[in-house]
């Protein structure tokens, strides 16, 4: 199959975004599948400045959109649109873009195509641009899915989610995919859960909200969409039979493993790491903007490992 577009350029946008591994894993998979030609690159931008960016992006893309400013105007505040610096290629034509927070769902009245899973989850992450227009995807559904499956976990007896951000929107569609039409959701405040309540009838999900930090129901599958930190008191309970999950998807990847994660697995309890995620939908991200498939995985795994490592050894600030 033919790559999408030739000399292509793809970036993932976010803010703040200077942590992301996303550049090392694409950048990887372009020189695996031999598009010396393509880059990827990481762009600061914040919701006020999305309309803009993809104005920009437009022009440059393939399928010949001609410049604009979209209908919705420059977002929030009349602020003036963020364009993507110069210098991420060498005259490329944009291909595609990741997004993560605050921008999976800002991007939506924003596309001209959405697929129908991005509009059951309440958002996308990945735009792709082709024929003069701009086409949604959701990789985080399915990057789940293939993260937990490769750990052997497809069919979980029950399963509770920490957080109701659009990571726990998605693993609401990935729970649904293992067979599960129940899931229980552990916010800390049930009024700002209507998005992913949302999404729960979308999906035909029933959903039970309780209070956050409330005991894990033994036996259940564990996914964690909370930030760095914030799931550390569960690592006490992981060891206690009454409360212990069956297995535990931690979305944080650096740093890693978690104390969660370290308590999950001396317990024996099957531990799926933020990385696998990121991995997997990274992959579907290349196959979608390249045209081209299936990802290379072990050569995108081999470079996100050995720039963690490298993270990880530098020293603290």
């Amino acid at each position: 199959m033919p790559a999408r577009v030739q000399d292509g350029r793809a970036a993932v946008l976010g803010s703040p975004i200077a942590h992301s591994l996303s550049p090392v894993l694409h950048t990887a998979a372009y020189a695996a599948l031999g598009l010396d030609d393509w880059t990827y690159s990481a762009i600061e931008c914040d919701e006020a400045g999305l309309p803009g960016l993809l104005a920009s992006c437009d022009s440059a893309g393939p399928g010949g959109r001609p410049p604009q400013t979209h209908p919705r105007g420059h977002g929030p505040g009349g602020r003036p649109p963020q364009t993507p610096p110069r210098g991420h290629g060498p005259g490329g034509r944009w291909a595609g873009l990741s997004l993560t927070m605050p921008l999976k769902r800002a991007v939506l009245p924003l596309l001209d195509r959405t697929e129908p899973l991005a509009v059951e989850v309440g958002g996308a992450n990945t735009v792709v641009f082709a024929e003069g227009q701009r086409h949604g995807y959701n990789t985080d559904v399915p990057g789940l899915v293939a993260a937990l499956a490769e750990a052997g976990v497809t069919s979980p007896a029950g399963a509770t989610i920490l957080g109701a951000g659009a990571t726990a929107c998605a693993a609401l569609a990935a729970l649904r995919a293992t067979g599960l039409a129940a899931v229980v959701v552990q916010v800390r405040d049930q009024a700002r859960a209507g998005d992913l309540l949302a999404a729960a009838r979308r999906l035909g999900l029933a959903v039970e909200l309780r209070p956050f930090g409330s005991q894990v129901r033994a036996g259940d599958l564990l996914i964690s969409t909370v930030p760095a930190g914030a799931a550390d008191f569960l690592a006490k309970r992981a060891v206690d039979p009454r409360a212990r999950p069956s297995a535990v998807l931690d979305v944080v990847y650096n740093p890693w493993p978690t104390p969660l994660a370290i308590t999950a697995a001396q317990s024996g309890v099957v531990v799926v790491s933020g990385f696998d995620l990121l991995l997997h939908q990274a992959a579907r991200q290349v196959e979608l903007m390249t045209g081209l498939g299936p990802a290379p995985l072990g050569a995108m795994r081999a470079a996100g490992q050995s720039e963690l490592a490298r993270r990880a050894s530098l020293p603290a600030r």
